[in-house]
């Protein structure tokens, strides 16, 4: 039975892991889940309710692994993955991440544009971009950004209390909220912001940047940090959707704004604005961070005399071209809103690929012993949400492409079987390599 943990215990755990609610309250979150409630009213709030939870579960995994081992959650896919083969497996895992933070940092530096220009309008994009670009090299560079992190994290909180403060006066029944919490629907032409809202919610970064963080606690202590913590990232998510309710016409920032306005007295233009400078500021100095720890805890153990500190030339190199990529989308004029809904989107349909590494490593009696490596349940529900993810990504990738061949109608209902056929075939071999390995584990110790 494990120990029961003080309030003070609790207390300072939950503080310890909202870092993770504040890393994915970004410009993504923001713009995900406001159109989402422009567009659609509550009839996406599953997809919160699911992503949430599956973010709990993941994370508890990796850092329930750590805690085992000793050892981040990179560090225990490069020795789960040795030699010329495993190599390769930790390069695509790596590729994976790498692309997806590179989305992300487009998403957070036009996210941070577009809060500056709703309370300094006028001001140049380009020169905008360019400042936030040299401004988060010069901090990752130094690597000393505590101080600046800490007032931005606070900015971001009081946006998020805002959105609660506003989300509470939405006019809807208690039984449409209720539903659409638990009841998945979906709308057509919704697809996207579905695998959006999932990948601005699991992050998979998050997973590499938080398995260490609670490194000598015990797993009470761990759990009931990363249930709160991230519980609350998803009410403020929430509350996000139910405000952007408040918009009618054509979405914006600016007509977002302006609904937030007549709830907040006023003030609802500065708070936003602010806010969402301050999300994406933040997270444009995280993403390439994480990009570059990533890269760390996998290749440093390789033994090939390369150096990954965080002052070497390799790390640096990561977060700079993680950055240099996020610069260059923003700077040539594509529109933001799009860009970072597409983006969360990308995170979403590359999701199932962390996971599926995840589920492997938590697996493995070897680096973690039996009482820490997955049981039934932990692998059930991990592969629960790779299949809802692989699904939703192969839909969202079908769509992409029969919107440029326009191969069948979209109506058609061919490729969501043929889709539904795919995710079975790759949860019966997931099913088999982990259930199957566990039974011949089983009988061998009988």
């Amino acid at each position: 039975m494990s120990k029961r943990i003080s309030f003070s215990q609790g207390f300072s755990s939950v503080l310890l892991w909202s870092v993770l609610s504040a890393a994915f309250i970004g410009p993504g979150t923001v713009t995900t889940c406001s159109q989402a409630g422009a567009a659609y009213r509550l009839q996406l709030l599953w997809a919160l309710t699911f992503s949430t939870i599956a973010a709990i579960i993941l994370q508890e995994t990796a850092a329930r692994m750590t805690i085992a081992s000793g050892k981040n959650l990179g560090q225990i896919i490069a020795l789960k993955y040795a030699g010329n083969r495993g190599r390769n497996i930790k390069w695509a895992l790596f590729i994976a991440v790498a692309f997806g933070c590179a989305a992300y940092q487009t998403g957070n530096l036009l996210g941070a544009i577009s809060g500056a220009l709703l309370f300094i309008p006028g001001l140049s994009r380009e020169v905008l971009t360019l400042i936030l670009a040299v401004g988060c090299a010069a901090l990752l560079w130094v690597n000393n950004f505590q101080i600046l992190s800490r007032a931005l994290g606070i900015m971001v909180a009081v946006m998020g209390i805002a959105f609660m403060y506003v989300a509470v006066q939405i006019p809807a029944s208690v039984g449409e909220w209720a539903q659409n919490l638990v009841w998945p629907s979906v709308p057509d032409g919704s697809g996207l912001l579905i695998i959006g809202l999932i990948g601005t919610t699991i992050v998979p970064y998050n997973l590499f940047l938080g398995s260490s963080i609670g490194q000598n606690q015990s797993l009470s202590e761990m759990r009931w940090g990363i249930a709160i913590a991230v519980t609350i990232g998803g009410l403020i998510s929430i509350a996000i959707l139910a405000a952007g309710m408040l918009v009618t016409g054509t979405y914006s920032y600016e007509a977002l704004a302006t609904a937030l306005n007549g709830k907040l007295g006023g003030m609802g233009v500065l708070l936003f604005g602010l806010g969402l400078f301050a999300a994406g500021f933040s997270s444009a100095i995280t993403a390439p961070l994480a990009a570059a720890i990533t890269a760390q805890s996998m290749f440093s153990s390789e033994g090939n005399g390369r150096d990954w500190s965080a002052k070497s030339s390799n790390f640096k190199l990561v977060w700079g071209a993680v950055l240099l990529v996020g610069t260059i989308f923003s700077i040539i004029g594509i529109r933001p809103i799009p860009a970072i809904i597409l983006a969360q989107a990308i995170n979403g349909v590359l999701l199932p690929v962390v996971t599926i590494a995840l589920l492997f490593a938590a697996n493995d009696k070897v680096l973690l012993g039996a009482a820490y490596a997955n049981g039934f349940w932990s692998n059930f529900f991990t592969l629960f949400i790779v299949g809802v993810t692989c699904f939703l990504g192969l839909n969202n990738i079908w769509r992409a492409i029969n919107e440029v061949g326009q191969f069948l109608p979209k109506e058609a209902m061919e490729p969501i079987w043929g889709m539904l056929g795919v995710t079975l075939l790759v949860l019966v071999y997931l099913g088999v390599r982990v259930f199957g390995k566990k039974g011949a584990e089983t009988q061998g110790t009988e």
